[in-house]
Parts: structure tokens; sequence; C-alpha cells
């Protein structure tokens, strides 16, 4: 009779303990392996987390230091706005302090019963026509706005036909790790308080620039000397009217503001698809009146 299970010999017993020693070596070296690239991972996804927190509080360290309240810049006005009465001149405002705590009312009621913003109201016949545009100095639809009808807006404030406040805003800082419509409306305001000359060029050339991006402090005061804002440099550099841009920001948002641009044309809202023949036909109806 034969033997179902014969005895290994001395050498397959051997080689069989040869091979459960490299198979346990070949497991641990596949543990240790998966083990170092655990730890690799966790390593980097723990330096992740460090920069995403200390960005998120940088940012907000850096909006959580503008104060709530502070001085308005000359020609600055209560509704957070700066009217140009024509290329080279803005109407003169003495805001004096503003504080986000303590907001004007934010609305107003206009001839049609409509719910408008503070300031935004019809022209006296004979006088001129009043544009009033929120804008931020982010939105690509506001340099869209400027690049199409900057040039009629400058017929007509030469002629002395129409006054336009820019009342700009700060909506999309939530977008900008830089704060740039932030900034960006506060270089602005430094150029209407320093050199108001210069306000309707510069905001033509901020709004011209949109397509190359953010922008640092340093290239907003180049930009504001390119077009003769030469006084106005530290006052960017050291966000000189930010307390003023967060109180513009928070008056908009008061008065339901929705986006931008939104503009106001002889006190109603205009639609924008309609903004030139809006506006010339308030400027002819004014004329009209006020010759007969």
């Amino acid at each position: 009779m034969s033997d179902r299970n014969p005895k290994q010999t001395k050498a397959e017993r051997q080689a069989v303990a040869r091979e459960k020693a490299r198979a346990l070596r070949e497991a641990q070296l596949k543990k240790e392996r998966r083990n170092k690239l655990l730890t690799r991972w966790g390593i980097v996804a723990g330096i992740v987390a460090v920069i995403v927190i200390v960005a998120v509080i940088v940012i907000n360290s850096v909006r959580g230091d503008i104060p709530d309240a502070g001085p308005a810049p000359a020609n600055g006005n209560i509704n957070g706005g700066f009217t140009l009465t024509s290329t080279t001149s803005l109407e003169p405002a003495d805001t004096g302090e503003v504080d986000v705590n303590n907001l004007p009312e934010a609305t107003t009621t206009n001839e049609a019963g409509d719910t408008v913003p503070a300031g935004v109201e019809a022209a006296a016949p004979g006088e001129p026509v009043q544009i009033v545009e929120y804008v931020d100095i982010n939105c690509v639809h506001c340099a869209d706005f400027s690049a199409t009808y900057a040039d009629q807006v400058q017929t007509w404030l030469d002629a002395g036909e129409v006054t336009l406040e820019y009342r700009t805003v700060a909506f999309l800082d939530r977008n900008s790790p830089t704060n740039y419509s932030s900034r960006g409306a506060n270089a602005a305001a430094c150029v209407a308080d320093t050199n108001p000359e210069s306000y309707w060029d510069f905001m033509k050339a901020i709004f011209a620039q949109h397509a190359a991006g953010e922008v640092n402090n340093a290239a907003l005061v180049d930009m504001a000397e390119s077009v003769g804002a030469t006084e106005a440099a530290d006052c960017i550099e050291n966000d000189g009217f930010r307390t003023y841009v967060k109180y513009a920001d928070a008056v908009a948002r008061a008065a339901e503001v929705g986006g931008t641009p939104t503009v106001y044309v002889n006190g109603a809202e205009a639609d924008l698809n309609s903004f030139v023949e809006t506006v010339q036909t308030a400027i002819d109806a004014n004329n009209e009146e006020a010759s007969s």
C-alpha cells in the first residue's frame, strides 16, 4: 500500500521555510512602504491645512483691521459717492466723519413711487440729468460698461448735460485674496481727495486695465500718477480711505443694491441695454420743459 502523505525531505522542508520567510519579508516591506506613503501624505495634508489656515487668518485680519469709523475724503458724499460735474471737476461735499454702525437713511421714494437709493432723484427742468452708477473695481461688467459708454458719457459731461456719480462698492472682495475691490475703491477715493481733476481719467484707466487682473498698491499709485494724480501716493499705499470704502459698501447693501453695474438715470433705475437712449431722452425732455 502506498503512503498518501509522504514525509517531506529535509531539503523540501527548508525550501518551504525559505518561501514562507520570503513571503513574510515581502509583506513586511509592503507594509513599511504603505506606512511611509501614508505618513508622507499626512505631512503634505498637514502642511496644506496650515497654509489654508494661515491664509484665512491673514485675509480676515487684513479685512478686520479696517476701522468702522473715520474721515470721508474731500468730495465724498454721505451716500458713498463722488459726483462728476465735468470730466475735470467733482461736486464739493463736506461729509466729515462716517461710521459703518451709524448709516444714514439708505433709500427714498422717487416720483413714480418706487424705492430707490437715497440721493437718487430727477433733475429740475434745465438742470443736468443725474446719472448714478454703482460699480465694483473688480467687476468685469463694469469694465465693459465703461469701455462701451465712457466716450458718450464724456461728451455729455463736457456739454454740461449730465452729472455722473460713482458709488464704488466692494461686493467682489469675497472672491479676491488681495481685497482688490476695496483697494481699488480706496485708490479712487484718494484721487478724488487729492487730485479731483484726475478722478474721471483714473476711473477710466482702472476699468481699462481690468483684463490684466488685480494689481498691487504700487501699480495703483503708478496708474494714478499716469493720469496726473501726483499727490495720491501716500493715501493709496496706506489705505487712507478704506473706512469710507467700507462705509460706502455698507450703505449700498442697506439700499439693497443687488449687483454691479447698477445705474440710475434721472431718478429711476435704467435698463443698461438702452442706456444711451434713456439718458438722451431725459436730457431732451428736461431741455424742452425748461424752454416751455
